[in-house]
């Protein structure tokens, strides 16, 4: 007994899980809340860069005409994001998880695989990890970091809540886009036709009710009973009803995950992908075209981890009272590593996820819930087709919940000064309606910029605040700057 526990109070004290007032049990329980709620990217990033099959009409081919086969893609995905997350966990000691980031997993499929082959679009994403991590090395990224003003920083972290809140109502087919939005001013709507008319979508709202009534009555492991309580719901129904699977032909349908028992439990995992890189980047491309993709990645994988990490840090109070994230250093070079890792494995850059925020509602707090998060990723490489059993629809009502819990931040910001409120709004809500956290901060820093210059306030702006509105203001016009410069 008493060996045991010694090693209990080695774990205490490696973790600091006293010093932040959580236990061992609120540590695991939410590092397996964070691994339910953003396991679907081991499903969702093989759609976004793999194909099934060459011939299919939809797949996504390079400059060649080769395609990652989804299997791969799945399995790569799940190691890289289980090894990135322990990483985190043991290096940085904060319950942020990582995986392929979403936003630039689709930046290089659509934009950067089609111009080269797929080894040359991965080693840009490579080169774009070696750049953030010698901003970090060099302390410019924490620099950037602590540069930005406090109610800012707020401001990130409520539009981060709305963004999960949205992304959770997406993905229950709670909120659509209507079909012909080329014909409406209203681009997207409840359900189908105003209405949740599907199974998939009803059983996110039972869900979403059944999270809430545990969350208010301060009920232990909340999220994860309702998450648990929600998949054995969609069982049983899908077993009555047979709804079936979206496959992106049935909207009706059960949009990632299937709630009915597998056919197989294991599969032994294709890790062929690993190492399939190269920097043929800049000779299939004009060297000016590769510079701006890679400026693309930088800017996105930068200020989406800064936001995210301002976000989760003040929802789980790890913030110093000076507004900054201690010992953020060592995140931020985790994070760059995981862009290189990402890259070298073909599973995209990997980054801090916002999802970790519902582990942090559960409890989490230390790096020891990392570890559990990034033990189940790894076991997820053997274990798809079990995992699978959860649908989205099951794990949507965490985000939702989540994001009402983070935008109580919403009070630190003083929206009687409009010269701070206007940068605050525009940041909260871009980040929602673009579906990027990069595109929220750039706008909300530009325009804090302005307002401060126009007023006659500009040496209230740090120096690094004034050089990162120039590079988003390049971000922003890429596009047009790309066309000039070729």
């Amino acid at each position: 007994m008493a060996e045991r526990t010694g090693e209990r109070s080695g774990i205490d004290r490696y973790f600091r899980i006293s010093e932040r007032g959580s236990s061992v049990s609120r540590e695991v329980r939410g590092g397996l809340v964070t691994f339910v709620t953003m396991a679907y990217i081991v499903v969702l990033n093989p759609l976004i860069l793999g194909s099934f099959s060459a011939d299919d009409t939809g797949a996504k081919r390079d400059a060649l005409g080769d395609i990652l086969p989804v299997g791969q893609v799945a399995a790569v995905t799940a190691l890289v994001a289980g090894v990135m997350t322990i990483l985190m966990g043991v290096v940085a000691n904060y319950p942020f998880a990582m995986a392929a980031g979403l936003g630039i997993n689709a930046l290089v499929a659509v934009t950067i695989a089609p111009q080269m082959t797929w080894p040359a679009a991965m080693g840009l994403v490579l080169v774009n990890g070696i750049v953030v991590l010698i901003l970090v090395v060099t302390g410019v990224r924490t620099m950037v970091f602590n540069a930005v003003p406090p109610q800012l920083k707020a401001a990130i972290a409520v539009g981060i809540g709305l963004f999960i809140a949205l992304i959770g109502l997406v993905d229950a087919g709670f909120v659509r886009r209507v079909p012909d939005a080329a014909n409406t001013t209203v681009p997207v709507s409840l359900g189908i036709n105003g209405s949740i008319a599907s199974w998939p979508t009803a059983v996110f709202v039972a869900g979403l009710i059944i999270m809430a009534v545990l969350v208010a009555r301060n009920v232990k492991g909340a999220i994860l009973i309702g998450v648990l309580a929600t998949t054995v719901l969609s069982i049983v129904v899908e077993a009555i009803v047979g709804v079936g699977p979206s496959q992106g032909v049935n909207p009706r349908g059960w949009n990632l995950g299937y709630p009915a028992l597998p056919d197989d439990v294991a599969d032994l995992p294709d890790l062929s992908l690993l190492g399939q890189v190269s920097f043929d980047a800049w000779t299939q491309v004009p060297a000016i075209t590769a510079a701006l993709l890679v400026f693309t990645l930088v800017l996105t994988d930068f200020f989406d981890t800064i936001g995210t990490m301002t976000g989760l840090g003040k929802e789980a109070g790890l913030i110093g009272r000076d507004g900054q994230l201690p010992n953020v250093g060592r995140t931020l070079f985790v994070d760059g590593v995981g862009a290189v890792a990402g890259g070298a494995a073909s599973a995209s850059s990997n980054t801090v996820y916002i999802e970790s925020a519902a582990g942090i509602a559960e409890g989490a707090r230390t790096g020891l819930a990392n570890v559990v998060t990034g033990l189940l990723f790894l076991a997820a490489m053997f274990f798809t087709p079990l995992y699978e059993v959860v649908p989205v629809e099951a794990a949507a009502p965490a985000l939702v919940v989540v994001g009402a819990l983070m935008i109580r931040q919403i009070t630190e910001i003083d929206f009687a000064d409009f010269s701070i409120a206007l940068p605050a709004f525009l940041t909260i809500i871009v980040m929602p309606f673009t579906f990027s956290i990069a595109n929220g901060i750039g706008v909300g820093f530009i325009s804090y910029v302005l307002i401060r210059l126009a007023t006659g306030r500009a040496r209230q702006v740090h120096p690094l605040m004034w050089a990162v509105a120039v590079a988003f203001v390049a971000y922003f016009v890429v596009g047009p700057l790309e066309s000039l410069l070729g």
